[in-house]
């Protein structure tokens, strides 16, 4: 399957359907990335951005619970039935949100052969200067 980096705009939910929402992307699905800061690490989410205004909650506002860590900057929605991490407002950006491509319709995380990590161990907004940690990168078997 090839990958549409243009998608604008893309419904979504999480795995058990509780929680819906339409997103409205900054740039497609360029700006996908993971990152190894301590969640992000065992969350293991490939993400992408929007601006807070590009995410309308269109059933189950109510499911989504929220989590928040060290400085409780940023704010990390998941789903209080299924579980699944949906969204979070950035810490490095407060003007966007980063989207799990994982609960857009028809994107998957095996969709990207590369994906960008950076550097969230040595946040920015702590003074570091932003950098990639590395590129993950999915080599399926067959196509």
């Amino acid at each position: 399957m090839s990958l549409d980096m243009d998608i604008q705009e893309r419904r979504g939910a999480c795995h058990c359907g509780a929680v819906t929402f339409t997103v409205r992307l900054v740039d497609g699905l360029r700006t996908a990335r993971r990152c190894n800061c301590s969640f992000c690490r065992m969350r293991g989410a490939v993400a992408v951005s929007a601006n807070l205004d590009g995410l309308e909650i269109t059933s189950g506002a109510d499911f989504l619970a929220l989590y928040q860590f060290n400085t409780n900057t940023a704010k990390h929605y998941f789903c209080k039935r299924c579980g699944i991490y949906t969204h979070h407002h950035r810490r490095s950006n407060p003007n966007q949100l980063r989207v799990n491509v994982a609960c857009l319709e028809d994107v998957s995380p095996f969709d990207f052969r590369a994906i960008q990590v950076n550097e969230g161990g040595r946040h920015p907004s702590d003074g570091n200067k932003p950098s990639v940690a590395g590129i993950l990168s999915f080599q399926p078997t067959r196509d």
